[in-house]
This record gives structure tokens, sequence and C-alpha cells, in this order.
């Protein structure tokens, strides 16, 4: 006799999860409040889905900034690599781009989630409209789950309601409280790949996008990362991959100050930029300072870099001496951003915090404290940076406490 297994939550670690299971015989019930399965699968990546990583073991733990370690047993099992092989087999195309980062072939979202749908299906899980609100379990051990509509008796139950962010598709932080009425603890929830906000300059530059340039995160004065790519200002303050990759670093607000530098012209170093700069000059010699610059930046950016550099906009080209030109060249290289904090973690991309991992077996993602309870995803207290490595935390956990819940109930029969 098959074990029953109840999966709560159908995201990506939910479904992962349920596939697992039910392939190791187990007879699976899917929970999921939302009309469609991976609600918030849909619309990662823009649509697009970045699926995983196709990176090795070294650069997957290397992108995990909050309890990387803990992920070696579930990575070292499936990492990247086994996940395209996963899709693939499912017959769903995928292609890799810059960074290692994996999409589908047909660039949509929607073709992830109904290759995993169409797998359920096969396999008989059972999909049920409903919400779980309550683990049942008696003598530390699971009895099923108690949801708003019924209840659903099962020897193992998997969590995978995902954390608070994009509460809108259904992730409202309602497995934590679960988690932790069952005896766990759950660390402080925060955003993680969150846009920033700033004292204002957002603002005055709001729409601006730039595009190949390089952003220093720095914490008390001390440079703690730096990457090359796009971001985008914003009413509130900056967004965009740079600045949701850099936010994933900052983790102490309130108790350190940070603030952005931004090399806006990368590709030239000091000596070369002046050069190009001497040249400008050259052209608009007759100009006022603040006309001068239309060849070098976006006309929106150029009121904001010359009253950083602090030489007066009425100023005539030609009356810029040596010292002024090097302060602007400063500028050009460490245009600064002060940071205020991050928004709400409701506006991230995946939440930082969760289920304290040293109360999970790190091999099967099983519970120290209730047996027959495991848990996957979000609701984990890791997370990762961007390029597909969150969805892979989502594919390895899933996996692994699928095929360790269905494997307990073989050794129980």
């Amino acid at each position: 006799m098959s074990k029953r297994i109840v999966v709560a939550g159908g995201g990506a670690a939910g479904m992962m999860a349920a596939i697992s299971a039910a392939e190791r015989g187990g007879e699976v019930t899917l929970l999921e409040p939302n009309e469609r399965l991976g609600k918030k699968l849909n619309i990662t990546g823009k649509g697009r889905c970045n699926v995983t990583n196709n990176a090795g073991m070294e650069e997957l733990l290397a992108s995990i900034p909050r309890n990387g370690k803990f992920l070696y047993s579930a990575f070292s099992r499936f990492d990247g690599r086994d996940a395209i092989k996963f899709f693939e087999d499912l017959g769903l195309p995928l292609k890799t781009e810059r960074g290692n980062r994996v999409f589908p072939v047909s660039d949509r979202a929607f073709d992830v989630s109904a290759a995993l749908e169409r797998r359920l299906k096969a396999l008989g899980v059972s999909l049920v409209r409903d919400r779980a609100v309550r683990l049942d379990i008696l003598e530390n051990t699971m009895q099923g789950v108690s949801g708003e509509r019924c209840r659903y008796p099962a020897q193992a139950v998997i969590l995978a309601t995902g954390g608070v962010s994009y509460p809108a598709t259904g992730s409202t932080g309602e497995g934590h409280r679960i988690a932790a009425e069952a005896g766990h603890t759950v660390t402080p929830l925060r955003g993680s790949l969150v846009p920033l906000r700033d004292f204002g300059l957002g603002r005055e530059l709001q729409g601006l996008s730039l595009r190949n340039v390089e952003l220093t995160v720095f914490e008390n004065s001390k440079k703690i990362y730096a990457d090359f790519g796009e971001l985008l200002f914003t009413h509130f303050g900056v967004s965009g991959p740079l600045v949701l990759s850099a936010s994933a670093h900052m983790r102490r607000f309130g108790e350190r100050a940070y603030h952005l530098e931004i090399d806006l012209k990368p590709a030239l170093d000091e000596q070369t930029l002046d050069r190009r700069l001497l040249g400008d000059f050259e052209k608009y010699a007759n100009h006022d300072f603040c006309n001068a610059l239309d060849d070098l930046l976006p006309k929106k950016l150029i009121p904001e870099v010359v009253k950083a550099s602090e030489i007066d906009p009425h100023q005539k080209v030609h009356d810029v001496t040596r010292e002024q030109r090097r302060g602007l060249l400063t500028v050009l290289k460490h245009f600064p951003v002060v940071i205020a904090g991050p928004c709400p973690v409701t506006d991230a991309i995946v939440t930082s915090g969760g289920v304290k991992v040293g109360e999970i077996n790190p091999n099967t993602m099983g519970s120290k404290i209730v047996k027959g309870l495991y848990f996957a995803g979000e609701l984990i207290d890791v997370d990762a940076y961007t390029g597909g490595f969150n969805l892979q935390i989502a594919w390895a956990t899933g996996r692994a406490a699928g095929f360790a819940a269905a494997e307990a109930a073989n050794n129980d029969d």
C-alpha cells in the first residue's frame, strides 16, 4: 500500500516535490488555492522563466550567500544540469544564454509550468484547490493537513508554500506560521533581489535606464560587491538586474550604511576618458559647462552629473580648470547613489529568511522536530542571486523532499 503524501503549495518547489514523490510510488495530493499552478513561476524572468543555471557545484554554492552549505547534498543529487535533463525529458527544449542562464527555447514561462502539469497528471497526482491552514500532528508524528475546505490524512507532508514576496501570487507567509506552530524556528523575513530606495535622486532621473555600466556596493565605505550590466532609475530609487543582484549583499540595513557608485564609462580608463573630455571641451569651448556633456551622457543624467561635479553649470567650458576636470572624471567613474533602504519585501523577487536550516535534515529536507514533515523551496532560510539559482533551489529541495517522503513511506509499510 502506497503512503499518502500531501504537498502544500503548487509553485515550483511544490510541483517538483509532488512529481518526485509520485515517481517513487507515493499517493500524492497537491494542495494549491490558486486557479493555476505555478502562478509565481509564470512571471519569473519577465515571463521567460530563467529555469536554472548551467553551472557546476562550486558556482552554484557560491551564488547562495545565505546557508549555501546546507544545499550541498541536494545539489549533489540534482544540480542545474540534472534540471536541464529533467525538463528536456518532459519535452521542453531549453537554451543557455549569457552567464549560464537557462531558458525555454520558446521564451515562455507558461511552457515550464505546463510541462510540470503534464507530468503531474501522467503520474496521477490529485490536485485539490485548497489552502493548508494547519498540520495535524500526534506525538511529534504527521497525521495529515487541515485545509480551509477539508482535512487530508497523510503520513507525510511537504510544506512548499513559498515566502512572503509577491503576495498576489499566493505567497502570504502562511507556511512560516504553520511551521512555527509545529515547533520550528522561523528566522526574520526580508526581501532579497529587491529594488532599493534612495534619498530622492531616483525622482529626478525616473525612467532613465543605464546599460553597460559597472555598479559597486559599499557597506560603511567598504567595497562588498561589484558587477556589470543594466540598471533603472525609478520614482523611489533604483532597480534593474544590477540592483536586484546587489541587494542580495546588502543584508544589514539599520546596522550599516550603504551607498552605490556607478561607473558610467567602464570601457574607458581615466586617462582615455580624460582625453575624451578634452576633445568635447574643445568642441564646446565657448558653451556653458552644462551644455558641454551632450555627446557623453544621456540628457536626463547631465544635470545630476553637473551638480555632483560642483562646477558652476554656467561656467564657460574654456574656463574649466584641470582640477575641476579631474573632479568631473571622478564623478563619471564613481557616480554616487546613497541608499535609504530596501523596498518592502512584497516587492522582492525572493524572501530571505525562513525555516531555520539547523532544524532540517539537509539530505532529506525532513524536519528534525516532526516525523513525516518535509520542507521545500523559498520557505527554507536559503536564497540566492539572480541567474536561475533560486529556481534551482526549488527544484533540488523539492526533489529531495519528494523522494525522501516516498521512501520513508515504503520503509513504514
